[in-house]
């Protein structure tokens, strides 16, 4: 009932990482055993996303229950992808209206401390972001809201149980793995786009190549994935051929790790390791928004697939329904 066999791979992952915090619930703490852990929260994340983007399952019950699992594993609710990621993210890509942008904060930068502390930032503007696009579907009665209010409600209930049981343990084995990667979910977004030209057609964002993208579900690619995001994560590394030619060969950063090194450490001792902006001074200067930005629901976007369609200039449309399978 896979709709693409590849995601058993996401499956293991969603598995291994419940198991490995109930097994050192009951048997203790091993180190190896929880580095592993917070490496599949890393994971976990990218599947969120990935889920979003593209259904694993034919059957509508096994995908809503698939975002109740990967709500539950990561400590935070499915719906957000909908108005943080798909209908401002992907809407544009970087630019002036994306509300999470790297240049939005404190200017455009590429260093150690923007990357630590962009997560922050990013949720003090997305998390008003989901209570309009929320009240927004309550207003209309749609299902989302509905459906929101239960992935909240199973993560209030799953955190009460655990902390009731064992209130260290549940920090330990439950929260800071969450919040790591909830973190890294963030952050990946100043990774893949700091001092990328959000106002280019092709150099918005980095890509990665090396282990990374087989590790963590080709979460690399970034720029076939935008201009192809109905793709199945497996297809990205052909789709990466097509795209890695096109864009500023200063986007292609290699590994991610080595990338992460030279860029926010080397750096700081070796001036000329420093990452450059692609983007204009004026370009990077903050806008002010006349209105709030509502994003609308998935169903909004029928033609959100693999076209090279232009970069949208409006705010979103009124929200419809979200309803998908």
């Amino acid at each position: 009932m896979l709709l693409n066999r590849r995601d058993l791979q996401s499956l293991a992952y969603m598995t291994a990482l419940p198991a490995l915090a109930a097994w050192q619930w009951m048997h203790g703490i091993a180190l190896p055993l929880y580095a592993a852990m917070l490496f599949l929260t890393l994971g976990t994340g990218v599947i969120h996303h990935n889920h979003t983007h593209r259904r694993m399952w034919r059957s509508k019950r096994l995908n809503r229950l698939t975002d109740l699992w990967l709500t539950l594993l990561q400590g935070h609710p499915t719906y957000v992808f909908y108005p943080a990621h798909v209908a401002n993210h992907h809407r544009y890509r970087h630019g002036p209206l994306d509300v999470a942008r790297s240049y939005r904060f404190g200017g455009d930068t590429n260093h150690l401390w923007g990357y630590l502390i962009h997560p922050l930032q990013a949720v003090s503007v997305l998390y008003p972001l989901f209570v309009r696009w929320l009240l927004a579907q309550r207003r209309r009665g749609s299902g989302a809201w509905r459906h929101a209010l239960h992935q909240y409600a199973a993560v209030a209930l799953l955190w009460g149980t655990l902390a009731a049981i064992d209130g260290e343990k549940w920090l330990l084995l439950v929260l800071l793995p969450q919040v790591h990667g909830l973190h890294w979910l963030l952050a990946t977004n100043y990774l893949q786009h700091a001092h990328a030209d959000g106002h280019s057609r092709m150099n918005y964002a980095r890509n990665f190549e090396g282990w990374v993208n087989p590790l963590l579900f080709n979460i690399g690619l970034h720029t076939a994935h935008h201009e192809h995001p109905r793709a199945h994560w497996s297809e990205l590394t052909r789709l990466h051929r097509d795209y890695r030619d096109r864009v500023d060969p200063r986007l292609n950063a290699g590994g991610l790790l080595p990338y992460m090194f030279r860029s926010f450490v080397l750096a700081l001792f070796v001036p000329s390791l420093r990452s450059r902006s692609l983007m204009a001074a004026d370009d990077a200067t903050p806008i002010a928004l006349s209105a709030p930005i509502v994003p609308s629901a998935p169903s909004a976007f029928p033609s959100f697939s693999s076209t090279n369609a232009p970069r949208p200039v409006a705010p979103a449309p009124a929200a419809q329904d979200t309803e998908t399978a």
